[in-house]
């Protein structure tokens, strides 16, 4: 479990690299709460690595809809 939480440590560190686009961003931002929050989960239920992938696209697709509606905002 230690990997896992280690690894979604890591990808939330890099969400803050710069010269990133905001779409860019906000897929990164989105996948990696995602991976961390499907980590916790998943080792709850028993199947850590389980977890962080589905939660990792559960983020990526959060962050990429939010992404979308806050750019159809300014129209």
């Amino acid at each position: 479990m230690k990997k896992y939480l280690f690894l979604a440590a890591l990808a939330v560190s890099v969400a803050g690299c710069s010269g990133m686009s905001t779409t860019e961003q906000r897929a990164l931002s989105g996948t990696a709460i995602g991976a961390g929050t499907g980590a916790v989960v998943g080792a709850i239920a028993g199947n850590t690595g389980l977890g962080l992938v589905v939660g990792a696209g559960a983020g990526l697709a959060g962050g990429l809809i939010y992404d979308s509606v806050k750019k159809n905002e300014g129209r």
